[in-house]
């Protein structure tokens, strides 16, 4: 049997841009993604802590370094410019592989700069 585990998280990523008119995605600055270990086209939840939705998509690469979470196409609908969203990647893993995996947690501050990287013991 396998469990699907939270593998990484961008905790409190505030929303930068909102683009309707846009094929799908959610563009994550270069430097985030390598914080947290997230790869372009990889499928992520969001969940809004502003207005609680939750909905899913996939990521594309923002510019590195300009603190870039953007929601793309129907995305757009489901928050604001300015709203903070919790970004999560999970993955299957054997028992045995949960037993001894520990998540990657990154908190982010206002200008979506990490503040702290989580470690679990």
């Amino acid at each position: 049997m396998q469990r699907n585990m939270l593998r990484a998280k961008l905790h409190r990523a505030t929303v930068t841009e909102a683009i309707l008119d846009y094929e799908g995605s959610c563009g994550i600055d270069e430097d985030l993604m390598d914080a947290a270990d997230m790869k372009e086209f990889e499928y992520i939840e969001l969940y809004n802590v502003n207005n609680g939705e939750r909905f899913a998509t996939y990521i594309i690469k923002a510019p590195r370094g300009t603190g870039t979470i953007s929601l793309n196409g129907a995305a757009a609908r489901k928050a604001t410019v300015g709203d903070l969203l919790i970004i999560c990647t999970y993955a299957p893993m054997t028992e045995a592989e949960v037993a001894s995996y520990k998540p990657k947690v990154v908190l982010l501050d206002a200008g979506n700069k990490v503040k702290e990287i989580r470690k679990f013991d």
